[in-house]
């Protein structure tokens, strides 16, 4: 060695900066490290920015504290009145305490799938399918309730759960297409009956203001003719009042009243 130049303290040096260069480590804002040291977690995770690992004295694990989205595979559920549903759904969590996501257990990512399976089809198995489609939100914070109970001894947050997609069989779809046309035939009518019940009252809101004013239905009769003179018909409707020949009918009875009686015959 020393014919090179180096000599026992020059490779002492070298080794100890190259150790020391490889004990540095780089974390990004979004990480942290949990330090075992001897085996041992040290009470505070390391990070962001430049920290120092000793090997093989210290071992370093990265945990991310980025939101995650995990999806939920499909179950096969059957819900409280008898309909066999495939529903999947969409968790969001995050790490809050990154010692705890390491030691606390295996795969945190694992362990929240396999406990989101069995409490999807535990509340879903309790609801009807109305209140599944109708308040899935009230599904989802007691989703999310349930798992994050499960998940916070952790130190995983689950932020929310949402009931991606329910999937219904074809015979429940054609049933559900036929409530719904029902439904909507069932407003038309009685949109339709409202219609007419206002339409008769305004008539005869109408019939008592024309009543007042003789003078004013002669008025809608000229109205009508000019309606009808607008179009280029040849037919030409000419309206009579009904008292125009209930007058008639009683100046021919009254006529017949005061004519004298006809003399009688001779007999023979």
């Amino acid at each position: 060695m020393e014919a090179f130049g180096f000599g026992f303290g020059t490779i002492v040096i070298i080794v100890v900066a190259i150790y020391l260069l490889s004990s540095i480590k780089i974390l990004a804002e979004y990480e942290r490290g949990v330090i075992f040291r001897l085996g041992r977690l040290l009470p505070v995770a390391k990070g962001p920015g430049i920290i120092l690992v000793f090997a093989p004295v210290d071992r370093m694990v990265r945990v991310s504290l980025r939101q995650e989205a995990l999806e939920v595979p499909p179950q096969d559920i059957i819900t409280r009145d008898n309909v066999t549903l495939k529903v999947n759904a969409v968790i969001f969590l995050r790490v809050i305490e990154p010692r705890q996501a390491v030691v606390q257990v295996s795969n945190y990512v694992y362990q929240t799938s396999q406990f989101a399976q069995t409490t999807l089809r535990s509340v879903l198995g309790e609801q009807e399918l109305d209140e599944l489609l109708a308040h899935r939100d009230k599904i989802n914070l007691r989703l999310q309730s349930i798992l994050d109970t499960h998940t916070s001894p952790w130190g995983v947050k689950v932020t929310n759960v949402e009931v991606k997609q329910v999937d219904l069989p074809e015979s429940m779809l054609r049933a559900m297409a036929k409530q719904a046309e029902a439904e909507r035939e069932k407003r038309s009518k009685i949109i339709h009956a409202e219609g007419e019940f206002s339409a008769a009252q305004r008539l005869v809101d109408a019939a008592h203001l024309l009543s007042g004013e003789p003078v004013s239905v002669q008025l809608r009769y000229l109205q009508t003719l000019t309606e009808i003179g607008v179009e280029k018909n040849t037919t030409v409707v000419f309206p009579v009042p009904v008292d125009f020949f209930s007058g008639i009918q009683k100046i021919l009875a009254k006529a017949g009243d005061s004519a004298p009686a006809a003399p009688a015959g001779k007999t023979a």
